[in-house]
């Protein structure tokens, strides 16, 4: 479910209101009239669908919606109070002290900011967004005079988004991401729950334990979206940093990735050596690098875990790698190849379970428990995640259990 991001300003007016638990007070603190401080409550209410504040003679205050939307709303603002001070901190506006700016910059100019940074390209940002290139850039241009700060430059390819605009586009979606963990968690409380989890999936989780976490989950959670984004880690981790997903799952880096993430692991399968049913190798006992080497493999590209296993069996042998090699990350390309030729591959025997079961691929004899790998989560560090994706996470870890 997609939900339009509220106007900052109603935002601010609503932990106004919760905190001060009062429209009069909140009026003096913020500078806004009474009636233009219901009236920012009442569309907010709207937006949500749900009442936010309970009325009473001696003030106003936090239903159990607003009270998980305040939550929500506090850590969207932190997000980007921080970014905004960090942005400015060389070049701070003279008209603008840092600490007022937030108040200054509108949702409209943040949705701007977000799509030129991903396009590079203000017309296909417009295209995006469904507006004209002109209120774009105008967006764009009026959050630089705001900031005091270059955020976009042009360079032969289209724009560039400069590292301030970076800095602000990052704590802009993980904000956005809050608001929509908030919008999930009030669906939730009204029996409605409609909520996305978004996981980015790696090779090994992909066929094993996320299936079958899916299917539980989906059991007792049928109206929740499961979203899973296959791809390179180094893209699944920049959209995990971002808040586009929840979380990774699959293979897990030493040392961890970045300072913003933490790492769980949930289960260690060793590597096995996969070949078609009456490969040559399957009749022989004793099985050395050099016969190994002899024969072509299908591999994962350079730098993944299980590519440097495959470089280490030849590596330790002090033997040259093999050179008929087939890189490739589609499990179904290197099943087809395997199938069709005498190549091999190195793989967890859980990805090709169902093709062992029905005897069309089998393990090489060839001892390789010392490559077990980590198997497991990633996620940002700051996620607070809602009572549905803490549901889901018990299942990875009830279902990585059985594996282990």
């Amino acid at each position: 479910m997609e939900m339009p991001i509220p106007n900052l300003r109603h935002l601010r007016v609503f932990l106004a209101v919760t905190e001060l638990k009062s429209i009069t007070r909140a009026s003096e603190t913020i500078f806004l009239s009474q009636p233009a401080i219901t009236q920012a409550i009442a569309k907010l209410e709207g937006q949500l669908g749900t009442l936010l504040f309970k009325r009473h003679s001696d003030g106003m205050y936090p239903t159990t919606s607003g009270e998980a939307w305040q939550k929500r709303v506090s850590r969207a603002i932190d997000h980007l109070h921080l970014a905004t001070l960090d942005v400015v901190k060389d070049n701070v506006p003279k008209e603008f002290p840092p600490k007022n700016l937030l108040a200054l910059i509108s949702t409209t100019q943040l949705k701007a900011l977000i799509a030129v940074c991903e396009a590079q390209n203000f017309s296909i940002a417009s295209r995006n967004l469904g507006v004209s290139q002109s209120s774009v850039h105008r967006a764009a241009r009026d959050l630089e005079r705001l900031l005091g700060v270059t955020l976009f430059e042009k360079s032969s390819l289209g724009i560039r988004a400069t590292k301030a605009a970076q800095t602000l586009a990052k704590a802009t979606k993980l904000a956005f991401s809050e608001l929509r963990q908030g919008l999930y968690e009030i669906n939730a409380l009204q029996f409605k729950d409609v909520s996305t989890i978004a996981i980015g999936s790696m090779p090994l989780a992909r066929t094993t334990i996320l299936p079958k976490s899916i299917l539980r989950f989906n059991d007792r959670h049928p109206d929740v979206n499961v979203n899973v984004t296959d791809g390179p880690y180094g893209d699944l981790l920049h959209h995990l940093r971002q808040g586009d997903i929840d979380m990774i799952l699959g293979a897990l880096r030493q040392p961890s990735p970045a300072d913003d993430v933490i790492q769980e692991e949930l289960w260690s399968p060793p590597l096995s050596i996969v070949a078609r049913d009456g490969h040559p190798l399957m009749a022989k006992e004793n099985i050395s690098a050099q016969d190994l080497a002899q024969y072509a493999w299908a591999v994962p590209s350079q730098g993944t875990p299980t590519r440097q296993a495959f470089e280490a069996i030849f590596h330790d042998a002090q033997m040259s790698l093999p050179t008929r090699l087939v890189e490739s990350s589609s499990q179904i390309l290197v099943r087809e190849l395997l199938l069709e030729s005498d190549r091999l591959t190195l793989i967890s025997a859980h990805q090709v379970e169902r093709e062992i079961n029905i005897n069309l691929l089998k393990v090489i004899n060839f001892p390789l428990e010392h490559t077990r790998r980590p198997i497991g989560l990633c996620v940002r560090k700051s996620w607070l995640p809602t009572v549905t994706q803490s549901h889901f996470l018990s299942l990875l870890r009830e279902v990585s259990e059985h594996f282990r």
